[in-house]
């Protein structure tokens, strides 16, 4: 009876211990970095907001900002300060480009010619505009499948999200969606790519 009991736990413990070594290699295996994306902003050609196809090469050698937008989220009014320090540092080199996007809560459902009407209507917008895309989720478009990867993985949480992008066309760095434009954090970032 005792020797039944002994081999019992013995294999009560091995299975636990396969347990714990499988979850051990799990965690390990989310634990580490996510290898960066290769290519750069470059390598992408987008529909602009007039379905016209836009290579971003064409920005190469500028500093751009990349920002998802939408039309009726709270943070909308982030718009006038993309213009603004668009108008600021275009001369420079420095460049906004919009891309309008539907997947938090429906808050860019307009066509393209909406979201154009609106946000030059309203906001006075001059930096380019781009088409409607996805920014998340299994119809993710292959421009934020690379920003989010080269990023670490992590979701655009939400409208207005910002990558800011040197002037070899690799990111330079990450920002909220509460970041407003003109943070002292994105400026100083903005001047220093401007200045390499």
């Amino acid at each position: 009876m005792r020797k039944m009991w002994i081999l019992g736990a013995l294999a009560a413990v091995a299975s636990m211990s396969v347990v714990v070594a499988a979850n051990a290699l799990l965690w390990k295996g989310t634990a580490e970095p996510l290898p960066s994306a290769p290519g750069t902003l470059y390598d992408f050609t987008m529909d602009n907001i007039k379905g016209e196809k836009q290579p971003l090469k064409a920005y190469e050698g500028k500093v751009v900002l990349v920002v998802n937008v939408a039309s009726r989220c709270g943070l909308t009014p982030q718009y006038e300060g993309l213009e603004r320090i668009y108008e600021q540092y275009k001369e420079k080199g420095f460049v906004v480009l919009g891309f309008p996007a539907n997947n938090f809560n429906g808050q860019e459902p307009g066509t393209n010619e909406e979201i154009l009407e609106f946000c030059t209507g309203k906001y006075d917008v001059t930096f380019p505009m781009f088409s409607k895309i996805s920014v998340k989720g299994e119809d993710i478009d292959p421009l934020y499948k690379w920003l989010v990867e080269s990023t670490g993985g992590t979701d655009i949480e939400w409208n207005f999200s910002k990558f800011l992008i040197a002037k070899d066309g690799t990111i330079a760095k990450r920002f909220g969606s509460r970041i407003a434009p003109d943070d002292a954090a994105l400026i100083a970032m903005i001047e220093e790519e401007l200045g390499k």
